[in-house]
Parts: structure tokens; sequence; C-alpha cells
């Protein structure tokens, strides 16, 4: 696939199958961090180097089949424009860092997309799978047979005592790390969050927002990983993530049980308003999009609305930012004019949808 087609389609392959517990665990995603023997860290190494690394992998891996994921495309960083590259981090196949600050950066990616590989990011190789739905195990697995399949050509740089040695020592050890994406818009209206967060911190996990480090939870979207992984095998980490997930699941099951029962009339306004916001609106900020957008997958899930699929919620999640505005408009577009866009995109495919299914 050429690059022009992973960043044309919204929605990605993978993200179309439905997983377990998918109205709340958007997607699982297993990341491995891994360095080359003898060569210095990203930060510390020559740019020289990292070609020759990024050289290395696009000879050995790039448009080479594996029997789990298809072909494998490479793509280098230098080759795409900065609106192509921040299409590619709305999708998370990868990083604001890989975007904007790597030298020869450059990605592997599957046809549907659930693996990604980004290369001379903070560490010289970083392996990420992505599942729908709670699907951490499986999506450990596969991880683990990229790594081994990347390890036939790569000498990884290993210690007896440590583990694997990464860029940041929080990864040094496993240089696993596991996370979901949930959708809690009932632990939210029913200001559960404020207590659950700071619980689900001492169990050394950390929340972020939909974009991970640095940004702000939009849209009710939460991505819980974990944060050491020294002394800790790959099982127990995803174990522990699990069991805090499950937990999550429960509560927030019980917050939308809740709701109908004690206030479905406020519910049923909460979630019409939004949808009729969304339906009719002539511009609109992607925060306020987003929002709107949490409470019409919450009332899909909840079975008040029943003439919209969940699919069209992802989509339109990812089709708002800023980057695919401009990607589908062909040119660089000021807020204004993004705001106008992401209007009229978000009542086009409304209208279709529900044309479609009366």
């Amino acid at each position: 696939m050429s690059l022009q087609q992973f960043i044309s389609q919204a929605i990605s392959p993978w993200m179309k199958k439905e997983g377990p517990n998918s109205d709340i665990v958007l997607s699982s995603r297993v990341r491995l961090a891994r360095n080359i023997q003898n060569v210095p860290f990203p930060m510390l190494a020559a740019t020289e180097e990292l070609s020759a690394l990024s050289d290395k992998i696009n000879t050995h891996y790039s448009r080479q089949s594996h029997h789990r994921f298809g072909t494998i495309e490479l793509l280098k960083t230098e080759d795409m424009k900065q609106n192509e590259k921040r299409v590619l981090v709305e999708k998370h196949l990868i990083s604001p860092a890989l975007s904007d600050e790597s030298r020869a950066g450059a990605v592997l990616l599957s046809e549907d997309e659930s693996l990604s590989v980004m290369i001379n990011e903070e560490d010289h190789i970083r392996i990420q799978c992505l599942l729908s739905g709670f699907q951490l195990t499986e999506a450990l697995k596969l991880a683990n047979e990229v790594d081994d399949w990347l390890e036939d050509k790569l000498d990884f740089a290993f210690d007896e005592k440590r583990g694997y040695l990464t860029s940041c020592p929080t990864n040094v050890g496993t240089g696993l790390r596991a996370s979901v994406m949930m959708h809690l818009p009932a632990l939210v209206i029913t200001r559960q969050m404020n207590r659950i967060l700071p619980a689900v911190n001492q169990l050394g996990l950390v929340v972020r927002g939909i974009y991970g480090e640095g940004s702000e939870a939009q849209g009710n979207l939460f991505q819980i990983s974990n944060q050491i992984t020294l002394g800790k095998t790959e099982e127990d980490i995803v174990q522990d993530l699990q069991s805090v997930v499950l937990q999550l699941i429960q509560q927030e099951r019980a917050a939308r049980k809740t709701l109908m029962e004690q206030s479905r009339i406020q519910m049923e306004d909460r979630v019409y308003r939004s949808y009729g916001v969304l339906a009719y609106s002539r511009t609109m900020e992607s925060k306020e999009a987003t929002k709107r957008l949490s409470d019409v997958r919450l009332g899909i899930d909840m079975g008040i609305i029943k003439d919209v699929s969940a699919n069209i919620l992802n989509e339109l999640m990812i089709l708002i930012q800023p980057g695919f505005l401009q990607q589908y408009a062909g040119e660089v577009l000021s807020p204004e004019q993004r705001d106008h866009r992401r209007a009229m995109l978000i009542r086009d495919r409304l209208h279709l949808e529900t044309k479609k299914n009366n």
C-alpha cells in the first residue's frame, strides 16, 4: 500500500472488527521498545547511524509478507508532508515525537494497520500491535511474534540482569507498554472519575488522553497503561492492567444502569440534544464535537439511538481531527474553515447513515 492509501481511509481496517467489550474498551494496544546492540540511542546517535538502521530495515522487511499481517510497507517521514504525518498521528500509527522530532524516522505498517513499527523514535524500534475491544493478551502474543520476526535480522540490546535496554528508564526490562482506550462517559457524568483516577495511579498505572502523554481526555476517552516494566514479566504487566480494566468496565456498566434507572429522561435529552447539534450545526470546534459524539455513542450503546452504528462514531472521531479535515480539503485550512468543514462532514455522515437505515 502507498502512503496515500494509508492516509485516505479514516477508519483502520482493524477498527471495523468488533472485539470483546468494545462498547467500553475501544482498543487494546501493546508496544515493545527495542534498541540495536552497539548503536547509540537515537538521541545520541549520529544521523548517519540512524539512516543506516532505517535502510537496513527497509532492505530486510519492507514489502515482505508476514503470515499474520500480510504485506508490510516502510514509509519514511522525510518523504511525507507535514499534514500527511499529522494524519498518521491522528490514526495512532505514529507518535507526535516521530512526526516532529525524529531523524531518519520511518514506520513499517501492515495492510490492516494493526501493526506499526516505528523506527528511530525515542528508541530505535517500537513495535505496536492494535486490536479492537479488550484483547490485551492477543495483542501481546502478536507483538512477540513480530519481535521474533525482527530479531532474525537485528541484534537487540539486552542485559542479563536488567533486560531490554531502552532510552527511557521506565521502559527498561521487558520494554513493554500495554494500554487500552476506554470510553467512560457514565463515570464522568456521575462524577466518579475524580475518585477513580487517583486510585488507578496508585496501582502503578497511568491515565492519559486519547493521544497519549501530554494530551487531555476529550470525548470521555481515556488511555490507561502500565508505567514500570523493570522487575516484572510481560504476563504480570498485562494481567495487572487487565484486572483494573475489568473493574472499570464493571463500574462503567453500573453507572450506565444507574443513569437509565434514575435519570432516563435527562439522559435521553442529553443524547438527543447532542445528536441534534451534530446533525444541524454549521460550525463546530473539535472539543465540542468530541463531547457531542461521546454523548451520541453513549446513546447508541444504551439503546436510546437505534439507527446510527457505533462504527460511524469511531470514524467521525478521527475524521474531525485537523489533519484529516485538511487532507480531504486538499489545502491548509484556517481554524474557522476547519470548524465549518467539521460541522459539514458530521452532518453529511449522520444524514447518510440515517437515510441508509430508514
